[in-house]
């Protein structure tokens, strides 16, 4: 068991390289590829050290460095891409491998504990899956929301360059493209 947890912390130090995904602007494709490299080679180790395992304990163990392996994927590619998309899925890629190691776990239990159990880890995937729908639907009505005002200042600002003729009011008009972005 220490090995397990010793083995968790490393995975999870070298894995916390990866966080802070959101905030990514995409990585160079050399240390993309040597990060992913690194990541299987040490998914491949941790699930060579279950191997002296055996019953439940195996399995949770396999099931964890697998987990482990798929969420520093995720968390890489959002990394390296840079996109709202994949932060999203480096999220969903958190809950389904926290589930399939929490329903993994409930191996141990029977009977009615073992259902409770399940049902407990479905309930965590799903808040956290709808967590991350959630957010991405607010970053998404953000995004909306701030376009839309950038969209009624330079319709003032347009309005404005009316007052004007001429070279004055071309300007007025460059200057309020400009300022808001507009071609």
């Amino acid at each position: 068991m220490k090995t397990i947890k010793l083995q968790a912390a490393v995975v999870a130090a070298l894995f916390a390289g990866c966080a802070g995904v959101a905030a990514a602007e995409g990585m160079p494709k050399a240390e993309y590829k040597a990060q992913k490299e690194q990541i299987e080679a040490t998914g491949k180790a941790a699930k060579d050290a279950c191997k002296p395992m055996s019953g439940n304990a195996k399995d949770i163990c396999k099931e964890q460095a697998k987990a482990d392996e798929s969420i520093a994927k995720a968390e890489l590619e959002a990394k390296y891409k840079g996109t709202r998309e994949a932060a999203y899925e480096a999220r969903v890629a958190h809950a389904k491998g926290n589930y399939n190691v929490a329903k993994e776990k409930c191996d141990d239990f029977a009977g009615n504990q073992k259902d409770v159990c399940l049902k407990e880890a479905k309930a965590v995937e799903t808040r956290a899956l709808a967590d991350a729908k959630a957010d991405k639907k607010v970053v998404q009505a953000r995004i909306d929301a701030r376009d839309d005002k950038i969209d009624a200042e330079y319709k003032v600002a347009r309005e404005k360059c009316d007052a004007f003729s001429g070279d004055a009011k071309d300007r007025c008009v460059m200057d309020a493209k400009q300022r808001y972005g507009k071609s």
